[in-house]
C-alpha cells in the first residue's frame, strides 16, 4: 500500500508542477505542441501493454473491447460537453475551420498570445480541471491494480505524469487569465491531485483483490478513454501548433514508455 501511495503521490504532482508553472510562466508555442505530443506517445504504449493487453488477458476480448468501447464514447460524450461548455458566449466557427478543443486553450499559456475568450471568462480552465478528472480517475485505478498485483506499472506511472503535467499546465494558465489567485489555483489542482491519489490506493487495495473479470472492466475503460484524448485533443492539438515535428517527440514518448513497460 504504500508502494501505491508513493506512486499516485507521483502522478498526482505533476498536476501540481503543471499548476505552478502554469501560473508563473508562459512557454513558447512549440514547447507546448513538444510537450502534448510526447504525452500522446507514452500514452500509446500505456494503452497497449498496460491497460487493453491486461484487460484482454483478464476478461477475454469481448470484455475487453465492450469496456474500451464503453469508456471511449464516455469520454468523448463528456469531453464534447465540456468544450460546449467551456466555449458558450463564443461565436461558433466555420466547420472547416479547426481552433482546436476549446477547454484545452494553448494560447493562455503561450508567450505571445492572446487567451480566447473561454479562459478569460473561466470557463476553459474548469473544464479542463473537470476533463483531468474524469479521465484521470479511471487511468490511476488501472495503476493501483497493476501495483496491487506487482504486474509493474512504470509505463503507465510515466504516461499519466506526462499527460497530467500539460493539462494542468494550460488550465492554471487559463485560470490565471479569468483572474483567479495562485493560491485558488494551486488549490482546486491539489484537490483534484487528492482524488487521483486516493485512487491509486482504491485500486491497490480492494479493487486488486476482485475477480479478473471484474477488474478486466476498468481496464479497458481507460484504455478507451485514452484513445478518444488522444485522437479528441492531444494529438489534434499538438499537430496543429507543432506542425510536422511534433512526429519526433511523439516516437520519443512511445520509446520512452516501453522501455519503462519492459522494467
Amino acid at each position: 500500500m504504500g508502494m501505491a501511495l508513493l506512486f499516485g503521490v507521483l502522478t498526482s504532482s505533476a498536476l501540481l508542477l503543471g499548476a505552478f508553472i502554469g501560473v508563473r510562466f508562459e512557454l513558447p508555442k512549440r514547447v507546448l505542441a513538444i510537450i502534448l505530443s510526447f504525452a500522446a506517445g507514452a500514452l500509446i504504449t500505456a494503452l497497449t501493454f498496460e491497460l487493453f493487453q491486461d484487460a484482454y488477458e483478464r476478461g477475454g476480448i469481448w470484455l475487453a473491447a465492450t469496456g474500451l468501447f464503453t469508456g471511449a464514447v464516455v469520454f468523448t460524450v463528456l469531453s464534447a460537453l465540456l468544450d460546449r461548455w467551456a466555449q458558450a458566449g463564443s461565436s461558433p466557427l466555420p466547420a472547416d475551420e479547426y481552433r482546436g478543443s476549446p477547454k484545452l486553450d494553448t494560447d493562455a499559456a503561450a508567450t505571445g498570445r492572446t487567451p480566447s475568450a473561454a479562459s478569460t471568462r473561466g470557463a476553459a480552465g474548469l473544464a479542463l480541471l473537470a476533463a483531468a478528472t474524469l479521465d484521470g480517475v479511471p487511468e490511476n485505478l488501472a495503476l493501483g491494480v497493476s501495483l496491487g498485483e506487482g504486474t509493474g506499472g512504470m509505463a503507465l506511472l510515466a504516461a499519466i505524469f506526462v499527460s497530467n503535467l500539460p493539462e494542468a499546465l494550460v488550465g492554471s494558465a487559463s485560470m490565471r487569465s479569468h483572474g483567479m489567485s495562485t493560491f485558488a489555483i494551486i488549490r482546486l489542482w491539489g484537490l483534484c491531485s487528492a482524488v487521483l491519489v486516493v485512487a491509486v490506493v482504491i485500486g491497490a487495495g480492494p479493487l486488486s483483490g476482485s475477480d479478473p473479470e471484474t477488474i478486466s472492466l476498468p481496464l479497458a475503460f481507460a484504455a478507451g478513454a485514452v484513445i478518444a484524448a488522444l485522437a479528441d485533443t492531444l494529438m489534434p492539438e499538438a499537430y496543429e501548433h507543432g506542425g510536422p515535428a511534433v512526429a519526433l517527440s511523439t516516437a520519443a514518448g512511445f520509446v520512452l514508455s516501453f522501455v519503462l513497460s519492459l522494467a
